[in-house]
């Protein structure tokens, strides 16, 4: 799921500290903003498989 919260792409140049908008660019400066939250697996998860395989035995 995606977040609606979105975070300056350039606030570590341009601001002294984050700035977290709804929109699209940033409010402040007019750079792009992106997504603020990780991604919700890494896909370099070299146990990935094994634990997917556990959870689909258990239910």
């Amino acid at each position: 799921m995606k977040s609606d919260i979105h975070i300056c792409s350039a606030w570590e140049e341009v601001h002294d500290r984050p700035v977290y908008t709804l929109s699209d660019e940033c409010p402040e400066c007019g750079a792009d903003a992106v997504n603020s939250a990780p991604a919700p697996f890494d896909p370099e998860d070299r146990h990935g498989e094994y634990r997917r395989a556990l959870k689909r035995r258990v239910r």
